[in-house]
């Protein structure tokens, strides 16, 4: 052994290609120096030695039938045999033929020799005597090599979701791999891996049918899922299930394969929760009854010993609780040092050799901040809100760990303030964000996320682990391209882009709020038209998805429901039913005959909801995934799922009378009969903005309108019948307009003798200090999305940089390095700056929209400033009133912070708004000016216009 590696540190510096991700290393045409795949019928054998990890060669069968769906032809599969031209496969210091061809100098394996799951993937002419030419795929370690199997696997056309998700394999009668070394080096993050959590009714009722249970068979498909992913953790189905008990098979098979296996934050040395129950422990309490919980520990810990494992230490309440009411830190140390004393029992070795996690989850957290430390060797785990908002980070520059940091993250959660379970709802920009934060400070040894049922989580989940292997490779600007690629290795390049435009602008609209929340009060009914927006944005996304369906190929069809379709019909369904109860609720109370319609309308898309459902659990891949959407998430009343979906109440009406009635925009009010609005609708030159009202009826009889306007008012509608609601919009002709501010008059006459009179103001002057690409305030507000900045003022090393797509409404803006030091505002600090023109004077409100982001510090709060024009900046504490469980579930319900900050204007004309850098990880969405005219919304109004000519 020693002159095989003295051998490989003799070839340093032969390596052409050296990467944590390959650029593609296939092509269909041959080039020189490349190796054959498939070409003329024919494809190689593959060549693994038979004292190889088992691990590997169920890799390298899977590789033998993947081949076999590429191109037909099923490879020959040897073990100390040759062949002419074969594929070889094999781990450094375990495969005699990939040391034969070290000691040789045919095969320089240096750059990944002693490396942590590396890949060097080559093509090399005579080997060993008896091969002519050989693709070697070679690992320094097991899954080194395994990785390195499954990249010419997905290189080739075979999906790491050709399974769970029905990915069709890519068919290829030509194929060849280009020559030369391409390494892999090792992954960012040591340990990546998946918690299947919250199982029941979804995953647990589809493993059943499927497998009779959460058994070895089901853990075999979700083992190869994990190493064709590149991870390699797993923690498994606990809720009402033990990996270690259900099936004795599943510790083997999971260490063969080799992945390692831990256990969720409040299970210790690898003890499943449920295992308590079933084998009638009494209380789990270590203070009364130590030498149970010590017995139960160790027989748990001597299963599994000599297998790859991460042991979780420490210790929570019985079903995932507080331990005690306050921090029995003492009690905890001793918890800890006895564990470490099992473990070393066990193992025969001491306990700073076997990996351990302490999972500083929810109140845990509380026991470190206030002084208990854990022995170096153990990583301490973080972990985020549940709600994907990092709650501590280590600080910069303190002493390095020996056993690391790592971060447990969620998808999916089951909690309050409400559980969010059903679909996905995790837009990769916020992934990005919060990991590239772990990342920059120093959190690589363990990425952990909770992914519920696993499907339908399968984008985020490779995103997730795609990010952990290498974070450099997908920078912020590149998260479109990663979604493109990633729609292209599912789907193929001819709908790619339109694919990852779905992908992509669903997750915007359903990263607003989880889908759990929505009802129908939580967008605006009334207020800039929001909720009619965000439901018909929601419609047109899906007719766009089911027009991309439409040129797919048939056998696409499944796995393009599952990824794509899906999810967009069902939200946008529920979207629509929302929408439908709030016109209902709202126009029953209107007296509107419309109100009825919406009733039945309700009804039908709940039944379109169980209607989608069904199509995905019956009817799908042929039923393959039935269970798959048993999720409840209609009729929460509280934090927990109801038992079945509940439909929302609705009200008829029965007006005897048919009248006319008009309701105006931005309001609840309605009139009808003789009457004068008393507010006017008022327009301004300067925004050339547009109105409305919606005319209606209040019973089943006819009803005519006429409206009579003044010359210079454009209608999109003067007169008509009314059946449906009808919306009128108005606009003026400037050209004709009355110079000045005027209040003139709008008539609206029914046949049922109503005349509504409607007072229309006009504001027709341009001031003469008004300049182009200013934001113009109008309606009382000003809106500015964050990315709309006129400048962005930098101070090294310090930069803005846009996440473009991150948030609820457009972009964020955050300042970068996330690890930069603190800074004070005053002239040359980082700040971005907002040119306004408001040609009032007084106080008004600025609200700031930023992420609900945590105090990762521990300290005093993150903080930002703003200013107006030369005025001292005002500094903004994002974290002070946010310590509260009311406060914090507010903040990540709406998936917003919002701040209200006076500003004082002392004259009209332009001005500029500046947003400071004061504490790195605060992401910038949105700026609200209030002047008076601001309404309740869930996202703000839409971006003010900008001037153009003065």
């Amino acid at each position: 052994m020693k002159k095989l590696f003295a051998l490989i540190l003799f070839f340093s510096g032969f390596i052409t290609v050296r990467a944590r991700t390959l650029d593609p290393i296939t092509v269909n045409t041959y080039l020189p120096g490349s190796f054959p795949l498939v070409s003329q019928g024919k494809v190689p054998a593959i060549i693994v030695d038979n004292h190889e990890w088992p691990g590997v060669v169920r890799a390298a069968k899977n590789l033998q039938n993947d081949i076999k769906l590429v191109s037909g032809i099923e490879p020959v599969f040897l073990t100390g045999k040759t062949s002419r031209l074969p594929i070889i496969i094999g781990t450094i210091g375990k495969s005699k033929i990939i040391g034969d061809m070290i000691r040789n100098r045919s095969l320089d394996g240096s750059e990944i020799a002693g490396k942590w799951e590396a890949t060097l993937i080559q093509v090399v002419k005579n080997p060993v005597k008896g091969i002519d030419s050989a693709l070697v795929i070679a690992g320094s370690d097991k899954r080194g090599t395994i990785y390195g199997v499954y990249e010419l696997s997905a290189q080739m056309g075979v999906s790491p979701w050709y399974y769970w998700a029905d990915v069709p394999v890519k068919k290829s009668q030509s194929l060849y791999v280009i020559g030369g070394s391409h390494v892999i080096s090792s992954p960012a993050v040591k340990y990546r891996g998946i918690f299947l959590n919250d199982e029941a009714p979804a995953l647990s009722g589809w493993s059943r049918k499927e497998f009779g249970g959460f058994n070895h068979k089901f853990y075999e498909k979700v083992f190869e899922l994990i190493l064709r992913l590149k991870g390699n953790y797993l923690w498994p189905a606990m809720w009402g299930n033990a990996f270690n008990d259900d099936d004795k098979l599943n510790p083997v098979l999971a260490d063969e394969y080799g992945v390692v296996i831990g256990t969720s934050h409040h299970e210790p040395l690898t003890r499943a929760h449920d295992e308590w129950k079933r084998y009638k422990g009494g209380k789990w309490n270590y203070e009364q009854n130590p030498a149970q919980l010590r017995a139960f520990w160790e027989s748990g810990l001597q299963r599994v010993a000599g297998k790859e494992q991460i042991i979780t230490i420490g210790m929570r309440g019985d079903g995932d609780e507080p331990m005690s009411d306050g921090t029995a830190t003492a009690l905890l140390e001793k918890i800890v040092n006895d564990q470490r004393q099992i473990i070393e029992k066990v193992t025969q070795k001491p306990a700073a050799q076997t990996p351990q996690l302490w999972a500083l989850y929810k109140e845990v957290q509380d026991y470190y901040d206030k002084g208990m430390r854990v022995p170096d060797d153990v990583t301490l785990l973080l972990c985020d809100d549940n709600w994907g908002n990092i709650r501590k980070l280590p600080a910069l520059g303190e002493k390095p760990r020996k056993g690391g940091y790592g971060i447990y993250y969620h998808f999916d959660y089951v909690g309050g303030p409400r559980n969010y379970k059903w679909i996905n709802t995790n837009p990769i920009q916020k992934i990005w964000e919060q990991m590239h934060m772990a990342y920059e400070y120093n959190v690589n040894q363990i990425w952990i996320v909770n992914v519920g049922d696993l499907k339908p989580m399968e984008f985020p989940i490779q995103f997730f682990l795609d990010y952990a292997w290498n974070p450099d490779a997908i920078p912020a600007d590149k998260l479109i391209d990663y979604t493109t690629a990633w729609a292209a290795k599912q789907f193929g390049n001819e709908q790619a882009v339109a694919i990852s435009s779905h992908i992509d602008t669903y997750l915007k609209y359903a990263g607003r709020v989880k889908p759990e929340l929505l009802n129908e009060n939580t967008y605006s009914l009334t207020n800039y038209n929001e909720f009619e927006q965000v439901t018909n944005d929601f419609i047109k996304l899906k007719q766009q998805a089911i027009t991309t369906s439409k040129q797919l190929a048939d056998h696409q069809k499944d796995a393009y429901y599952q990824l794509v379709l899906h999810p967009i019909e069902a939200l946008a369904n529920l979207y629509e039913l929302y929408l439908a109860v709030a016109k209902n609720k709202l126009y029953a109370k209107q007296g509107r005959f419309s109100a009825n319609g919406f009733a039945r309308k309700v009804d039908s898309l709940f039944k379109k909801d169980a209607e989608i459902s069904t199509y995905y659990n019956k009817t799908i891949a042929g039923g393959k995934w039935d269970h798959m959407m048993d999720q409840t998430h209609i009729g929460y009343t509280s934090w927990q799922q109801p038992d079945r979906n509940i439909a929302p109440k609705t009200t008829l009406i029965n007006n005897p009378v048919t009248a006319l009635g008009i309701s105006p925009e931005n309001s609840a009010l309605h009139f009808t009969g003789k009457t004068k609005l008393p507010n006017a609708f008022t327009f301004s030159a300067v925004t050339n903005t547009s109105h409305s009202f919606e005319i209606f009826k209040t019973g089943a009889g006819e009803v005519k309108y006429e409206i009579k306007a003044p010359p210079f008012v454009s209608l999109s509608r003067q007169k008509g019948m009314l059946g449906d609601d009808q919306k009128i919009y108005i606009s003026i002709d400037w050209s004709k307009a009355p110079k000045g501010t005027k209040t003139t008059e709008m008539l609206i006459a029914g046949s049922d003798h109503s005349i509504i009179t409607v007072p229309i103001k006009t504001e027709n002057t341009l001031p003469a200090d008004l300049t182009p690409d200013l934001f113009l305030a109008d309606d009382g507000y000003l809106s500015i999305e964050a990315a709309s900045y006129n400048r962005a003022v930098n101070s090294r090393p310090i930069f803005w940089k846009t996440i473009p797509g991150y948030g609820k409404t457009k972009d964020g803006v955050i300042a970068t390095p996330v690890s930069s030091p603190v800074q004070q505002p005053g002239e040359g600090a980082p700040h971005l700056a907002y040119d306004i023109f408001v040609n009032e004077t007084g106080s008004f409100t600025l609200n700031t929209f930023v992420s609900p982001t945590i105090d990762f510090t521990g300290k005093d709060g993150l903080k930002f400033a703003v200013s107006l024009d030369e005025q001292s900046p005002v500094v903004v504490n994002i974290s002070k009133d946010y310590t509260s469980d009311y406060t914090w579930g507010q903040s990540v319900a709406n998936n917003i912070k919002t701040f209200k900050t006076p500003l004082v204007f002392n004259k009209p004309g332009k001005h500029t708004l500046r947003y400071w850098m004061i504490n790195p990880g605060v992401v910038l969405q949105k700026l609200v000016l209030d002047l008076g005219g601001l309404k309740p919304s869930y996202l703000g109004p839409a971006e003010s216009i900008k001037s153009t000519q003065n």
